[in-house]
């Protein structure tokens, strides 16, 4: 398995901190059906595997937020928590980089 390959996939230690940390729940509507694999920064763009950039989405909310023109008011809504999250948190260190 490749360096990125390995960084971008979400670990199942890191899986088990973001189900708790967003109560197991979709942080958007607030279904219990959900499951914490929604990268906020894509794995197509490179986004990391860690718990600042995973949040737990329903089916529906993850389909929307990959695949609508309502993709914006995802995105913000999933920064927005993020950002309580973490005080810290800076999307800049989301990103695989060689």
């Amino acid at each position: 398995m490749h360096k990125r390959t390995k960084a971008l996939d979400i670990k199942p230690k890191v899986k088990q901190r973001v189900w708790e940390r967003d109560n197991y729940q979709c942080i958007v509507c607030g279904s219990p059906y959900a499951m914490p694999n929604a990268h906020y920064i894509a794995r197509s763009h490179s986004g990391l595997g860690i718990e600042q950039n995973i949040v737990t989405l329903c089916q529906v909310c993850h389909h929307n937020y990959d695949n609508t023109a309502d993709r914006g008011i995802y995105k913000d809504r999933i920064r927005d928590y993020l950002m309580e999250q973490y005080p810290d948190w800076d999307e800049d260190e989301l990103i695989y980089r060689k």
